[in-house]
């Protein structure tokens, strides 16, 4: 049985979630530059089956795509194109960075903590991936 993991797709930084073997619990996987995210999947995927990625899809409030899409869409593009064998999901990821950020808040992390944005991009991966769980779960 694979894992399902979550990217949270920035310009800069990636962050990426993963859930256990049987698919129920997601935790934060790491927070790494864009640029290696392809390269950073293929070594994981040696050692790793994956079933699933659940990619975040940035929407405005009015649930239209958000500016985030121009860089995004191309990005899948090419992971289709470098990973054919898995099946991709969008999944609206709107306030997550929110959520994360104020989490942080709430447990009491440090102000310098809570600047890591690498840490903020980890846990919003995490969200998106529970969201998706949870979602799938009241679907059975």
């Amino acid at each position: 049985m694979g894992r399902i993991l979550a990217i949270d797709y920035g310009r800069k930084r990636t962050g990426i979630a993963v859930t256990d073997t049987l698919k129920i619990v997601a935790t934060g996987l790491a927070t790494i530059p864009t640029h290696t995210i392809i390269d950073f999947l293929k070594k994981y995927l040696q050692t790793e089956k994956v079933d699933l990625i659940v990619i975040g899809e940035p929407k405005k409030l009015d649930n239209t795509p958000s500016e985030s899409m121009k860089y995004i869409t191309p990005f899948i593009k090419r992971l289709q194109k470098e990973l054919p064998e898995i099946k991709f999901v969008m999944w609206d990821e709107r306030f997550t960075s929110s959520i994360a950020h104020q989490s942080l808040i709430m447990t009491g992390a440090k102000k310098s903590t809570r600047q890591e944005k690498g840490l903020i991009d980890s846990m919003a991966a995490t969200i998106i991936l529970n969201d998706y769980l949870q979602s799938n779960c009241s679907r059975i």
